[in-house]
């Protein structure tokens, strides 16, 4: 089934509150409808978007805005120590990490309540204490918007990166993903290396699936602003990677400042570099720094998408002069 809509109103589309519209927005159920959609899109201006929880948009969008709607769930494979699964790209991400965790899978678990859908964690590769979507993706199942065929990725041809992947590269724009593929541990397998992650499950009787998602589930929640109250995409900007000799002399000046292993040098914390610049303290007009977590710039109301980048800008700025670290938005700016 497919629905149509003109001149529809992207508000519920996008977690940032931008009151803007779309000039066209097709919402779809099944692969055949999206073969359909493709064949007739031709060259037109278009989006594929998922939650809208990574997203802010500049204005009116001109061009037609698609939607997965597509949510079924299956094992496609299974043996003694995994399980694999092929969830649609329309299911909303943290009831589906709900799901894998009620059925005694594990993998997932430490990405709950991370707002947006499912074919989005395969595009923007998402990430919290220590695990991203991307090391468990086994496959990614798209529609080519170039010629209407199926295109299945392997997890090596998607190219995981931190927040990154092919489909934020080369393959951007170019498809839409209708499934995502799965393999989780029907075994203990946890990562407890970030935050007090541990301590907090042991508060609660022991180290389970059940328990760190609880634990991160209760720590979002105390961090992060409900977006139906404040405008938000979550964590604006990434971590920055910086090299080992620059880690180094930061340490040494600021031996407090949180760092990471990272693949290419050491992980900084954004928001432990933002908040040391003030930036919890000051805000502009219609935008700010949340108040529990500088990593997240909030819509205080009525703001636009030029507001919202002229503020990050001084926040960047910032940050760049007084640690000498350059950070850049996670945040896809939509024009």
């Amino acid at each position: 089934m497919i629905d149509r809509f003109s001149s529809y109103s992207l508000l519920p589309h996008n977690t940032f509150g931008m009151d803007v519209k779309a000039a066209q927005f097709i919402e779809f159920t099944t692969v055949e409808d999206v073969i359909s959609i493709a064949k007739e899109l031709g060259g037109r201006k278009h989006l594929v978007i998922g939650g809208g929880s990574n997203l802010l948009f500049m204005g009116d969008y001109d061009g037609v805005v698609l939607h997965s709607a597509i949510k079924s769930v299956e094992v496609v494979g299974e043996t003694d120590d995994s399980v694999s699964v092929r969830a649609g790209s329309g299911i909303n991400w943290d009831e589906f990490v709900a799901y894998i965790v009620e059925q005694g899978w594990q993998g997932l678990e430490n990405l709950s309540a991370i707002p947006g859908e499912v074919g989005a964690s395969a595009v923007q590769n998402v990430g919290a204490y220590g695990v991203e979507a991307g090391d468990f993706i086994e496959k990614v199942e798209a529609i080519s918007l170039v010629d209407a065929t199926l295109k299945v990725f392997t997890k090596e041809e998607c190219a995981y990166a931190y927040r990154d992947s092919i489909f934020k590269k080369s393959e951007k724009g170019k498809n839409v993903i209708t499934h995502v593929i799965f393999k989780l541990n029907k075994k203990p397998d946890f990562v407890l290396s970030y935050g007090n992650l541990k301590e907090q499950c042991e508060a609660m009787g022991g180290v389970t699936a059940e328990n760190i998602r609880k634990a991160v589930c209760a720590t979002r929640a105390a961090k992060l602003p409900d977006p139906a109250e404040l405008g938000s995409a979550g964590s604006f900007f990434m971590n920055p990677v910086v090299d080992a000799a620059k880690a180094e002399e930061l340490k040494n000046i600021y031996p407090a400042m949180p760092v990471y292993p990272a693949p290419g040098g050491v992980k900084l914390s954004a928001g432990w570099l933002i908040d040391r610049c003030g930036w919890k303290e000051r805000s502009a007009e219609r935008v700010g720094v949340y108040r529990n977590q500088a990593l997240v710039v909030v819509n205080l109301g009525g703001a636009t998408g030029k507001d919202v980048i002229d503020f990050a800008t001084r926040v960047q700025d910032s940050v760049k002069e007084k640690f000498g670290v350059e950070i850049f938005p996670e945040v896809n700016v939509i024009d």
